[in-house]
C-alpha cells in the first residue's frame, strides 16, 4: 500500500496539475469503482473549480471552490497519470477530465481504490489521527496515545487511529532507527524511547519523501535500512536482518541492534 511519503508525492503531482482548472467530467470506467454511487454524486462537481489537492493520512482530498471534497484513496496500487489528450492509460479506473482538455487518471491495476464525495457543508467522519509528519507531534503527545495499547509497538504504528500516514516499510525504518524490537508492546515504551521512535520515524519519512519511489515497483529499495532485507547485514552493526511475521505482514528487524 502506498504510504505517507508517495501519497504525499501524489498529492502534489494531482495539485500542479490540475489546481486552478475547472471539472468538466468525472467518469468511472471499472464498476468497483462506481459500485457505491461515490461516482454519482460527485458529478455534482462540474462545472466547480479544484481550490488545492492536500495529502490527509494516506488518502487525498480535492478541494473544490464551492467547499466540496472529493477523497481518492490510493489503497494497493493506484496512481496518477497525467494526458492532455483522451487516449485512456492501461489500467485507467477513473477520469477527472477538465474544461481545457487536461485529464487527471487514476490508474489502478488491481482496482482497490475507492472515492467518496462529501457536499459543501457535509459532517465528516474520517477524521484522521495525528500526522506522522506533523512537526507539532511531541513524544509526550505520542507516548500518551501508546499508554494503553498493549499490543506490539509495530501493530501500533500501522494503526491509523493511533497515529495517520505510516505503513508497513516505514514502521519497520523507524523501528530500526530507534533500537526498538517490534514486538515490544506499546505501552511499555518509556519517554525516552518515544523520542528515539519520533526522531525514527521522521528520519525515515523525511528519506522517503525526498525520495519516495513506489516500492512494489522496486524503485528507491536501495535507501531503506532493514525492510525486505532478510539475512542482508545491517547497515549499523552488521549482524543478519531478520524477518517475522506480525498482523499478517512481514517485519524486518536487526537481532543485534534492536533487542527484545
Amino acid at each position: 500500500m502506498p504510504e505517507l511519503p508517495e501519497v504525499e508525492h501524489a498529492a502534489r503531482v494531482a495539485h500542479d496539475a490540475v489546481h486552478g482548472r475547472v471539472l468538466q467530467r468525472i467518469d468511472a470506467l471499472h464498476p468497483a469503482i462506481a459500485r457505491d454511487g461515490a461516482v454519482d454524486r460527485a458529478a455534482a462537481l462540474v462545472g466547480r473549480r479544484v481550490v488545492a489537492v492536500r495529502r490527509v493520512a494516506k488518502w487525498q482530498e480535492f478541494a473544490f471552490d464551492d467547499g466540496a471534497v472529493l477523497v481518492v484513496h490510493f489503497r494497493m496500487t493506484g496512481d496518477w497519470a497525467v494526458h492532455d489528450d483522451a487516449a485512456t492509460p492501461r489500467h485507467g479506473r477513473l477520469a477527472l477530465g477538465f474544461a481545457d482538455g487536461r485529464t487527471l487518471w487514476l490508474v489502478d491495476p488491481r482496482v482497490l481504490a475507492r472515492i467518496a464525495y462529501h457536499a459543501p457543508g457535509a459532517v465528516r467522519r474520517d477524521v484522521a489521527a495525528p500526522d506522522a509528519h506533523d512537526p507539532a507531534l511531541t513524544p509526550a503527545a505520542l507516548r500518551a496515545r501508546f499508554a494503553r495499547r498493549r499490543v506490539p509497538i509495530k501493530l501500533a504504528l500501522l494503526d491509523q487511529r493511533l497515529l495517520a500516514g505510516l505503513g508497513n516499510i516505514y514502521a519497520a525504518e523507524a523501528l530500526w532507527h530507534a533500537r526498538i524490537h517490534p514486538a515490544t508492546p506499546a505501552s511499555r515504551l518509556s519517554l525516552a524511547r518515544v523520542t528515539r521512535l519520533l526522531e525514527g520515524i521522521r528520519w525515515a519519512l523525511g528519506e522517503a519523501l525526498a525520495d519516495p519511489g513506489r516500492q512494489q515497483y522496486g524503485e528507491s529499495l536501495d535507501r531503506l535500512a532493514v525492510y525486505d532485507r532478510e539475512g542482508a547485514p545491517c547497515p549499523r552493526c552488521g549482524a543478519p536482518i531478520r524477518r517475522i511475521v506480525q498482523g499478517a505482514r512481514s517485519t524486518y528487524y536487526c537481532g543485534r541492534c534492536q533487542r527484545a
